[in-house]
């Protein structure tokens, strides 16, 4: 049975925080994720297909509540961290689904690796944190870095080894810290930690003089705004917007603003240089109707030039000082 505990803003300890979606509405919004995602995929999806799309590592959130003093978004009351590792190191994902996500996500990252190498204006010795099937540590090495991932699960680490990977298994605080690096990417774990705040924190100490933090985050404030919309004539684009970019439901420990990631990373050490708006990575696969390709790469397509307030996610390229 899962624990739960009652805390302080995970960001800046603030204790005033307004309610966002209680446990009716979340409820609400599954429903309305599970039908969408039917009518999209093949009646013949195996299960496994189906994970990070409707079925997710997290039971859903009791409560979401934004802090009023940096506006994160997170989950109040939350599992506790001792719990949230388990989930994630316990889990035994679909070899299949880990080729196909492998597959997708190479090419996505592609863009990753080269914005990381045009913002600190070179490549180096890298470190992602949650490199789970390896997507962006192959992606990274094509354009010049030399990339190391750490992640908590055993399984995807076996895959990503299997790919000729230079793979850790523990969350960052177990990577050696005397081994230093010019980046140490979280592209999609650091919404998900236990303690974004000590994970940044152990990233600087980890970090060559002048190094980079990139981190890739949901927008926690897209969300809010957007699900506000679900109780409007505007129902069916909000529901098209928030499921193409994995949000309904909000799957998520932690939703970030601009304004709260920023807080976050400076208190750790850094200086935020850029922060860009970005779309979800592409989920469509051969189990996806063609219809439904089409409406993701279209629905996608038209947010990614979207300023960093108003995108469903946000990327942060930060210094250390």
């Amino acid at each position: 049975m899962t624990r739960y505990e009652i805390g302080d803003c995970p960001a800046c300890d603030g204790s005033e925080h307004t309610l966002i979606a209680g446990s009716d509405a979340i409820r609400d919004e599954l429903e309305q994720l599970w039908a969408f995602h039917t009518r999209r995929l093949r009646g013949d999806t195996p299960p496994g297909r189906l994970h990070d799309r409707i079925a997710f590592s997290q039971d859903p959130p009791l409560r979401l509540v934004r802090c009023d003093r940096c506006t994160l978004l997170f989950r109040n009351p939350r599992e506790r961290a001792d719990e949230l590792v388990d989930i994630y190191g316990d889990e035994e994902p679909d070899a299949a689904a880990l080729h196909t996500l492998f597959d997708n996500q190479r090419q996505s990252y592609r863009s990753q690796a080269r914005r990381l190498a045009r913002v600190s204006g070179r490549t180096g010795r890298g470190l992602e944190v949650g490199s789970y099937v390896g997507a962006f540590l192959s992606a990274a090495a094509d354009i010049g870095w030399d990339f190391a991932g750490i992640d908590v699960n055993e399984a995807a680490n076996t895959f990503a080894a299997s790919r000729g990977l230079n793979v850790h298994t523990g969350p960052i605080e177990a990577a050696d810290p005397d081994t230093k690096y010019d980046a140490i990417a979280f592209w999609n774990c650091f919404d998900q930690l236990p303690d974004p705040r000590a994970a940044a924190s152990a990233a600087r100490q980890r970090l060559r003089p002048n190094g980079w933090i990139a981190v890739r985050v949901p927008n926690g404030a897209f969300y809010a705004a957007w699900r506000a919309r679900l109780t409007t004539p505007l129902r069916p684009l909000a529901r098209l917007v928030l499921a193409h970019n994995n949000l309904l439901g909000f799957p998520y420990r932690h939703g970030f603003s601009p304004a709260s990631l920023t807080s976050l990373l400076e208190n750790a050490g850094f200086r935020v240089e850029r922060i860009f708006g970005d779309s979800l990575v592409p989920l469509a696969d051969r189990w996806t109707r063609p219809w439904a390709r089409a409406e993701e790469h279209a629905v996608k397509a038209a947010l990614r030039p979207l300023p960093p307030s108003r995108s469903p996610w946000l990327e942060a390229y930060a210094r250390a000082r």
